[in-house]
């Protein structure tokens, strides 16, 4: 991902595409505050957990505005937030987050609330990055409760 980023920097360079190559020295900036903060380079999951960030606070962002009544600073934001993605894996469909979670609660044992640990954990290694955790944990609650 690292040497995407700086491949399509120059690129967006060349092209003279203003909103494309701010976005990513936004990202680069972002991943090496992150490099500063833990003390060491980050791994391609360590990155991809940053650019994640990014797209999310871009979002909440932009409904943020949508809700001021700014558009035009709303569709920057989804813009950029566009940029970001396009660095992310490919989001998980919710028809496989749900065959994940049951795979994942047959695999424990699972049969109330006090295993959603044991099926978070399972479910959260395998869904990293592609699958907001906040959406798989209410989809675990109502498998669960």
């Amino acid at each position: 991902m690292l040497q995407q980023l700086t491949d399509d920097m120059k690129a967006a360079m060349k092209s003279g595409d203003k909103l494309k190559l701010s976005s990513i020295r936004m990202l680069r900036a972002a991943i090496k505050n992150k490099e500063i903060e833990v003390g060491h380079e980050l791994s391609e999951t360590e990155a991809l957990d940053v650019a994640g960030k990014i797209v999310k606070q871009r979002l909440d962002a932009a409904n943020q505005y949508d809700a001021a009544g700014r558009a035009e600073l709303r569709d920057k934001e989804l813009a950029e937030a566009a940029i970001f993605q396009a660095y992310l894996p490919e989001p998980l469909s919710d028809e496989a987050l749900t065959a994940l979670i049951d795979q994942a609660i047959a695999d424990t044992g699972a049969t109330s609330m006090r295993d959603m640990g044991k099926v978070m954990g399972i479910v959260k290694a395998k869904a990293e990055g592609r699958a907001d955790m906040g959406k798989l944990s209410g989809i675990v609650k109502s498998r669960l409760g």
